[in-house]
């Protein structure tokens, strides 16, 4: 007997052992994702207005993400990405969670973190989460992530790290965090330096371990700030741009360049550590830009109609790539079209994890198209857009074919709301192949390339990349009737095919999909504000305030002093 325990202890020794050394292989997962930005705001798609050499570096050497979709608002865009299903299976499907409001994701998902934990990895968030917080297990540290650094609501001030919601009248509130304690240190450094000099720190004391690194990045920009002062960035930023009249525009050209340059600063520290050959580096946009409206950035999503909040493209179609030495064809376009919620399965196949069928997940697996040859075939595949019956609008996507029925905001943001400046050029537009080249992310990544990054080949994926808009042919009115368009051919949803007899079964199809996911949707997770979630009651600091007993005597609260 002693004999069998003794065998039996070295084998369980030796499959851990053996789970360990698979953990190790595994690549780092890195998410850096960009709040609000605008489908038309990174130049690899030819806009000049302003230049993002490091993003296009990254789609250059690795793939640029042509078809990549997300849910139109931040709340249920996280929820889809970490979910991998879509917002109605999750509860968030209308509209996003307000810091005041007491709900979050359902806590009946199991998590991207959670999953990428259990597998052998280290799991850290850093910057924004909006998922929920009125109650501690809402949280991120409660979800699956070893670590949090950064805010759990819905955005701040990119100085003071304040926020106040715009509708409930209330105060004021700081919200910022390592883990659950708030963090207070390092006041008045710009958030976008600050998140990223944080992730570079966890890179850097992850170079010495086995153990795999997941980590994701989310920042604040190009979100806007409180209303009293919406585009921040710092003043040496922003003469950069001085060439820009619009000064509002001109600022948010300056916190794009920040983002920009964050995203060099992570490759170049992956680099550095030499962890760049074992890691996916992912960037991409929560949502389309608020041009116009409540929370406007003067983000442009041209030449798509529509905007943050909408069904149209501009607001579901973002701007995105992805590098990693294991895609076969780096240096491409891949035109597949991609949902956020396909990351988590994906993501994982990618890093040998098996998923439980039990997960249910809307998301699909499209790791061998992506990390294949540039000609794959593309998978045939649904996304649901929108499907908020609070609203009554529904946008489902059904390979080619588009179905839209009802808007937003009764239709104020349904056109195409930016138009590119032609007269205020980045000087450096005139060497754009060059600045791709000299920016810190192709210095690093160049060394993989399969094939040297030219001047011709810059050029011509950044002429493949341009959305080109057909004629107006048949407009639609959602608010009075259905619209169905062919996406493939008509990026710009400009020809409403609803009334072709020759689409007819495409037509009823879709809608009875539509039918179909309804039939299947959670009830949305939206609850009423709360009176006790006053920054006032708690320290003048966002808290879980569903659990923290409130003060008796409110405070006064402002940009001035540290609750800390």
């Amino acid at each position: 007997m002693r004999g069998l325990s003794a065998f039996l202890l070295l084998l369980c020794l030796q499959r851990v052992s053996s789970d360990q050394s698979a953990a190790a292989r595994r690549p780092n997962i890195i998410i850096i994702m960009a709040d609000d930005m605008g489908f038309d705001d990174v130049s690899f798609r030819g806009g000049r207005e302003f230049l993002t050499p490091n993003i296009d570096a990254l789609a250059y050497h690795g793939r640029l993400l042509d078809r990549l979709y997300a849910p139109a608002m931040c709340t249920p865009s996280r929820g889809a990405l970490l979910s991998g299903r879509y917002p109605i299976h999750t509860g968030t499907q209308h509209f996003v969670i307000s810091n005041e409001e007491p709900w979050a994701l359902t806590l009946n998902a199991t998590l991207m973190p959670e999953i990428f934990k259990e597998a052998g990895y280290s799991t850290n968030l850093v910057g924004k989460w909006h998922l929920g917080f009125s109650r501690p297990e809402y949280t991120p540290t409660r979800r699956g992530f070893d670590y949090h650094f950064g805010y759990w609501g819905a955005y701040i001030d990119y100085f003071q790290r304040r926020s106040k919601m715009p509708v409930a009248n209330y105060s004021l509130g700081y919200d910022f965090r390592r883990n659950m304690d708030l963090e207070c240190r390092d006041r008045g450094v710009y958030v976008t330096d600050l998140l990223t000099t944080e992730a570079e720190r966890l890179i850097k004391d992850h170079a010495d371990k086995e153990q795999p690194l997941f980590l994701m990045l989310s920042h604040l920009a190009a979100h806007t700030a409180n209303e009293d002062d919406p585009l921040q960035a710092p003043e040496e930023e922003i003469q950069k741009f001085s060439y820009i009249k619009d000064p509002n525009r001109r600022k948010y050209a300056a916190m794009i360049s920040k983002l920009d340059q964050s995203v060099g600063r992570i490759i170049s520290t992956l680099s550095s550590t030499d962890q760049l050959d074992n890691s996916i580096v992912i960037f991409y946009s929560d949502n389309g830009a608020p041009s116009v409206g409540m929370f406007s950035n003067t983000g442009s999503n041209f030449p798509l109609r529509g905007q943050k909040n909408t069904p149209w493209e501009g607001g579901v179609r973002v701007a995105g790539a992805i590098w990693s030495s294991k895609l076969q064809a780096r240096g491409s376009i891949f035109s597949q079209p991609l949902y956020v919620a396909d990351w988590l399965p994906t993501l994982s196949r990618a890093a040998g994890i098996e998923l439980d069928s039990s997960l249910k997940l809307d998301g699909i697996d499209l790791w061998p198209e992506l990390s294949g040859s540039a000609d794959a075939p593309h998978v045939p595949r649904e996304i649901l857009h929108i499907l908020d019956d609070v609203w009554r609008v529904s946008a489902l996507q059904m390979g080619q074919w588009k179905y839209v029925n009802g808007t937003t905001a009764a239709g104020r943001y349904d056109s195409v709301l930016t138009y590119r400046e032609l007269d205020d050029l980045d000087p450096r537009e005139s060497r754009y192949a060059v600045t791709v080249r000299n920016s810190a992310t192709s210095r690093a990544l160049s060394r993989y390339d399969l094939r040297r990054l030219t001047q011709q080949r810059i050029s011509l994926t950044r002429r493949l990349a341009a959305v080109r808009c057909g004629d107006l042919q048949r407009s639609c009115n959602p608010l009075l009737e259905e619209c169905l368009y062919d996406i493939s051919t008509d990026p710009c949803e400009q020809n409403n095919l609803v009334y072709s007899e020759r689409h007819s079964d495409v037509l009823t199809a879709l809608r009875r999909r539509v039918q179909e996911l309804r039939a299947s949707a959670s009830r949305p997770g939206n609850r009423a504000s709360m009176p006790e979630a006053d920054p006032t009651l708690h320290t003048c600091a966002w808290e879980s305030f569903e659990v923290l007993k409130p003060r008796i005597v409110s405070l006064e609260c402002d940009y001035e002093g540290v609750p800390c």
